[in-house]
């Protein structure tokens, strides 16, 4: 095992950790327990404490990395390596009790991603990948489908940003709605990246969407043989606010 996958494997424990703590808080969640950040877009305690859960463990793990976190209880400053984290990608999802929802942890050094993990907590599935050695959920390896267009599976997923993106999401469906297998729209950044990686989707894309919500994720694209790129098609996305992941025909 290179140090590389063994760090993984014990990201992936962390991640599970944090997702048993996620599932258990879901049986007794409450709506007055919900904070509103931003017009739609809410957070919880939930998140919180998800967070500071993955932010302990992972400077335990590797205490030389900062961090960049969706709810910001961690920072970083001239650390050569960063962990990216979404302690609860999917909160709307969470709140309504309406799977997927997801724990993301990255690890980047500069314009690459070392590894990746996505735990996905209600279906208990672990997709993970590091840099050169492929993708996987639970143990077995993943690879994007083949789907040509016609019969494609796309994600077009409705950001937060409702009144800057909502041309772009009518010429999205407009000119893909009847023309194609079918398109979903699933709540969670991470957890679609990672169905496009399974064969689950063909297609996804979001923009006006922050590096936690999607960093771990792309990496588990790529290792599975599929394409990201930024809203321009260009292939460097790390520092961008949108990504569009497709197993590569489409």
């Amino acid at each position: 095992m290179t140090g590389l996958e063994e760090l993984t494997q014990s990201v992936c424990a962390i991640a599970r950790r944090a997702g048993a703590y996620i599932r258990q808080q879901r049986e007794e969640f409450a709506d007055d327990k919900v904070e509103r950040k931003h017009a739609h877009d809410y957070v919880s305690y939930v998140d919180k404490e998800s967070e500071r859960m993955i932010v302990g463990a992972l400077g335990a793990l590797l205490p030389e990395a900062g961090f960049i976190t969706e709810e910001g209880l961690a920072t970083h400053s001239d650390e050569r390596r960063l962990w990216v984290v979404d302690p609860l990608d999917g909160t709307t999802n969470f709140i309504h009790g309406f799977a997927p929802y997801a724990v993301s942890i990255a690890l980047t050094e500069g314009r690459e991603i070392l590894l990746g993990v996505v735990y996905e907590v209600s279906s208990d599935e672990c997709y993970y990948a590091w840099k050169g050695g492929g993708a996987f959920l639970d143990g077995k390896p993943l690879h994007v489908a083949a789907h040509p267009l016609e019969d494609a599976l796309l994600c077009l997923q409705l950001p937060y940003n409702s009144e800057a993106y909502r041309p772009r999401i009518h010429q999205l469906i407009d000119r893909y709605y009847g023309r194609v297998g079918s398109i979903r729209m699933i709540g969670s950044a991470a957890m679609a990246l990672c169905y496009v990686a399974a064969g689950r989707l063909d297609l996804y894309a979001e923009k006006y969407i922050g590096q936690w919500d999607y960093m771990a994720g792309a990496l588990i694209v790529q290792e599975a043989g599929g394409m990201v790129t930024d809203y321009e098609g260009n292939g460097y996305f790390m520092q961008s606010d949108g990504v569009v992941a497709t197993n590569g025909i489409v």
